[in-house]
């Protein structure tokens, strides 16, 4: 059995960049993704992130049948590979509201403060267009403007400016108010520049990073109240034990991180017993208290095809492949959603809606989830249960994608896919994820 310092259940975002300052600091990692490697070119390919949807790569949590939403079931997306979500994003760079941090140092979490974080921002940060005082200009994490803009973000952006609302060329500096180009994490060479290529890849150099995907974590092994060790299975069903001088850092997502916890007998004491798990520690805030934002498209149809509409297909698409690959120009060096903007409606000083403006939307697919809506009347696209953003074919459209982002709560508890109750580690993986 192999015993390490630390070890890092989850190899996105966090865990890349967990896992690569504990080397610097002279001390050994482990750590285990469930998903493959990131060496995708969808990966590495700015524009290329939409074809990573409905693959292995981007793993769908699904809610249970909301009422307020007409009774849809909705997605929620998690990245699953290294890097995570920074993988298989749009890679725009947001740190958040200065507010928001502010009121959770009221809340009582010391340390969050914005001008606690704001340096540790700076510190993370490699911005090639800004500096002091709100920019960082030596960090590991690039960040730039993109090299591609789509004429209907232009459009988007004209019509915003019209409607009164102001420019803003720094969503990240004093102000975040307003409407304008994003930032993104896109590296010198054309590429993304995830937490894995930036944090985790230079760290691959040394013994004392060890890094295992395509591994699942079934349970946190604990003695005398502390862990001191996980059990995992790789895809072939192979089980592994792996132990730890110092601590087990679990980064493995908003919903895979609680998951993980309850299946390892801390959580909600009740849940757990109704599925046979035996409680560690009655820990009914583990799930609890979910916050996500509500995605609410608005389509217009165009007068002119100059939408996304059939440019990944055939002769088009291998002109962009070819332009990509020789002169790190053209449409593939686009994130999609090149511009949008942040809208305080409550006159409050605080942002309550962001904006995407989108030269596409997704195709309309079929899925087996309960509907309240009759689709014959309702012309909107419902997520697929692949998730699978393919593009709209319609002669041509638009779309702006305002997110809500506070006011929507909700838990995630275990649900056995199976009667009986809970089996051991091995099958946890039969226990499904439901959140409301």
């Amino acid at each position: 059995m192999e015993t390490h310092d630390y070890i890092v259940v989850g190899g996105g975002s966090a865990g890349c960049a967990v896992a690569s300052r504990l080397v610097q600091a002279g001390r050994s990692v482990l750590l285990i993704e469930a998903g493959p490697t990131d060496d995708n070119p969808f990966v590495r390919m700015p524009g290329g992130f939409v074809k990573l949807f409905g693959t292995e790569r981007v793993q769908f949590y699904l809610s249970e049948p909301q009422a307020s939403a007409g009774g849809r079931v909705v997605a929620v997306p998690q990245g699953r590979t290294l890097g995570g979500g920074s993988s298989v994003n749009a890679m725009i760079y947001i740190r958040g509201g200065s507010t928001d941090y502010d009121e959770w140092r009221d809340m009582g979490c010391s340390g969050w403060s914005w001008s606690e974080v704001l340096p540790v921002f700076k510190r993370a940060e490699a911005n090639q267009r800004l500096a002091a005082p709100y920019h960082g200009t030596d960090g590991p994490l690039v960040v730039s403007d993109l090299r591609f803009r789509h004429p209907l973000s232009l459009v988007g952006l004209q019509a915003a400016q019209e409607a009164g609302y102001p420019y803003n060329d720094d969503f990240n500096g004093p102000v975040q108010q307003g409407v304008g180009f994003f930032q993104v994490t896109l590296k010198a060479d054309g590429e993304r520049g995830s937490a894995a290529a930036v944090y985790l890849r230079p760290a691959m150099g040394t013994r004392r990073l060890k890094t295992i995907t395509d591994a699942y974590v079934g349970s946190i092994v604990t003695e005398n109240g502390a862990a001191v060790g996980v059990k995992f299975a790789d895809k072939t069903g192979a089980q592994g034990e792996a132990r730890v001088r110092e601590e087990v850092i679990l980064a493995a997502g908003t919903l895979a991180t609680p998951k993980l916890l309850q299946l390892s007998g801390i959580g909600p004491g009740d849940d757990l017993s109704a599925l046979g798990i035996p409680v560690l520690r009655d820990s009914p805030e583990v799930g609890a208290n979910f916050h996500d934002h509500l995605d609410v498209p608005f389509y217009v149809r165009i007068d002119r095809p100059i939408s996304l509409l059939g440019e990944d297909k055939g002769l088009k698409a291998l002109r962009h492949l070819v332009q990509y690959r020789l002169f790190r120009t053209g449409l593939l060096m686009s994130n999609v959603v090149d511009s949008g903007g942040f809208i305080d409606t409550t006159g409050a000083g605080r942002s309550d809606i962001q904006i995407h403006f989108i030269p596409g939307r997704p195709a309309a697919r079929r899925s087996a989830r309960p509907r309240a809506l009759d689709q014959s009347r309702d012309p909107r696209p419902q997520v697929a249960r692949d998730g699978s953003p393919a593009l709209d074919q319609s002669p041509g459209s638009d779309s702006v994608r305002p997110q809500i982002p506070r006011g929507t709560r909700g838990c995630l508890r275990l649900r056995a896919r199976h009667q009986g109750g809970a089996q051991d580690w091995r099958a946890a993986g039969d226990k499904e994820v439901g959140w409301g």
